[in-house]
């Protein structure tokens, strides 16, 4: 909303200083510090709330060390992360664009289901929560708006070729003027490769002329697939005071450089990356969404002094996993979102195996002490916060990788 005014106090009444608002990366600097502001100051207020309605996390016994003193640390503070996110976007991002707008939809879809999964939990005194199949039945409605919005709709296209038309000189600085040939697309970038583009319509060349009409077959189940497996992943990995909303931000501000220069039309000409025009906005989201994560940890580093529930979680998964597929960088995500993959793949290897060995041997056998990962470190001794601060440090090392993967082919 503040864009729009000063955009007409710029462009209307002339008034001077005001076309600031027009950058990407002022607006985005003022996103991060009005989250964090938001998350800490309001935090607080909202924690307060949360345990005044009793909202308190119910422990189930499973042997961890000093598990049973979380009981009745107040949920669903994944509140804190959305209002810090949202505030600011509706603040300072262009509200037409169309990234902003399946962002912001992400955002409450999600943040509604984890909100009625925690709902059930504490309220309805539900372990359980929302049932499984209910939950996958929303990932899968949100995979199928944001598949098709990301196919059908005019404004989301990519960049087929950049012409460069002139060049001005002006004392020391050379401004480039390009014409992008634009054109929709379901093309991705395949990492570590040379000339990395995949475009996923090809895989229906067998179907002769034309086939190109029916990529959507194939796009729209692959972002279901993304969103659903991110938002469980990040749901799995919120075990432990401070990992998943430390493990979140370094993902999410990785993305945000990636989307910084795919937006930008002479960042990607120089890196030769695929460029996507509008979805630079995305950085104004994406840096109120790091904001409100770091903001969140003040409250949920050890000891926590609330959890953010599913509600946090799941919207955590969610909008990652959106920005990924729209800046065309989804098949990062297992580098990206690594210790999202590994939680993911301990629990289902441990649940196979299981199975496995007891219908072979009529006796279950682990692979892990306890999976998620987080509890088998856990389960070894190592203290929370230890095995915190080592994930996070997994996540910057794959957070560096991924960057490098703009230059190294």
């Amino acid at each position: 909303m503040l864009y729009y005014l000063f955009d007409y106090l710029d462009k209307s009444l002339d008034v001077p200083g005001t076309g600031v608002f027009q950058y990407i990366t002022f607006r985005s600097g003022l996103a991060v510090l009005l989250s964090l502001l938001l998350s800490t100051i309001f935090g607080k207020r909202i924690i307060e709330f949360l345990r005044n309605q009793q909202v308190g996390e119910t422990v189930r016994e499973l042997g961890l060390e000093g598990q049973t003193q979380k009981a009745g640390t107040p949920t669903m503070g994944g509140l804190i992360i959305i209002l810090a996110t949202l505030v600011p976007v509706f603040l300072l991002a262009k509200l037409d664009n169309i990234y902003i707008v399946l962002l912001v939809v992400t955002t409450l879809w999600m943040g509604t289901i984890g909100f009625i999964d925690d709902y059930i939990k504490i309220f309805k005194k539900d372990k359980e929560g929302l049932k499984g199949r209910f939950k996958v039945i929303g990932q899968v409605g949100l995979g199928l708006i944001v598949g098709s919005v990301l196919y059908f709709h005019p404004g989301v296209t990519v960049r087929k070729d950049t012409q460069r038309t002139n060049i001005l000189q002006k004392t020391t600085e050379t401004v480039v003027s390009a014409v992008p040939l634009e054109e929709k697309s379901t093309a991705t970038t395949i990492p570590f490769f040379k000339n990395n583009e995949f475009d996923y319509a090809d895989m229906l060349s067998f179907l002769g002329d034309g086939y190109e009409t029916w990529a959507w077959l194939i796009f729209i189940p692959i972002v279901i697939f993304i969103i659903t497996a991110v938002s469980n992943g990040a749901n799995l990995t919120d075990g432990i005071d401070g990992l998943a909303a430390g493990t979140s931000a370094i993902s999410v501000l990785t993305l945000g450089i990636f989307t910084f220069v795919s937006g930008n039309i002479i960042f990607s000409n120089y890196l030769n990356i695929m460029y996507i025009p509008n979805s630079g906005e995305m950085t104004v989201f994406i840096s109120a969404f790091v904001g409100s994560l770091i903001g969140f940890l003040w409250y949920n580093s050890y000891p926590a002094a609330v959890f953010m529930g599913d509600t946090g979680s799941l919207t955590i998964g969610g909008i990652i996993a959106v920005i990924a597929i729209a800046i065309r960088k989804e098949l990062l995500i297992p580098v990206i979102c690594g210790i999202f993959l590994a939680e993911n793949l301990s629990v289902v290897l441990q649940v196979s195996y299981f199975k496995y060995t007891k219908k072979k041997f009529g006796e279950g056998k682990r692979i892990f002490l306890m999976s998620p990962l987080h509890h088998h470190y856990q389960k070894k001794g190592y203290h929370e916060s230890k095995i915190v601060t080592r994930f996070w440090i997994v996540g910057i090392l794959l957070a560096i990788l991924s960057i490098v993967t703009l230059k190294l082919r």
